[in-house]
């Protein structure tokens, strides 16, 4: 089972509940139906829909934080899925490493989001990681 994959498959996942602004479980178990791969990893889905549905507050909170004068309405809605997918994983997945979730945000940025997305990802998950840490 391929983390990429799933991982790629998650960030669509919250890009969706963003713009249907629909964050319910119902959402979550429909876009894993109807996305089945081969190579993913239904888990890791679950777990990171289900932890980013209960917490959605707490992570947004975060990105307001850290996000140094752009509030969640003027993120682009794919910046946006992506690092909510990365604080979930940061906060709430103990088997994936911090540099990993982080790395990761910033190649799903370079291939899916503009040239200013990597370094503005990178530096709202380092800011959050430096909060996580203390």
């Amino acid at each position: 089972m391929s983390r990429k994959i799933s991982r790629e498959l998650a960030m669509k996942l919250f890009y969706q509940l963003e713009i249907t602004k629909d964050y319910s479980r119902e959402k979550l178990e429909n876009f894993i139906e109807e996305n089945v791969h081969e190579n993913f990893d239904k888990d890791y889905m679950l777990s990171v829909g289900i932890k980013f549905i209960e917490n959605k507050d707490k992570i947004d909170s975060l990105i307001n934080k850290y996000s140094k004068g752009w509030n969640l309405d003027r993120i682009a809605k794919v910046d946006l899925s992506i690092i909510r997918l990365a604080i979930v994983e940061l906060l709430y997945r103990e088997d994936i490493p911090f540099k990993v979730s982080i790395n990761e945000a910033v190649e799903l940025a370079k291939r899916y989001a503009d040239e200013d997305s990597p370094s503005f990802i990178n530096g709202v998950l380092g800011s959050v990681l430096n909060e996580i840490q203390k």
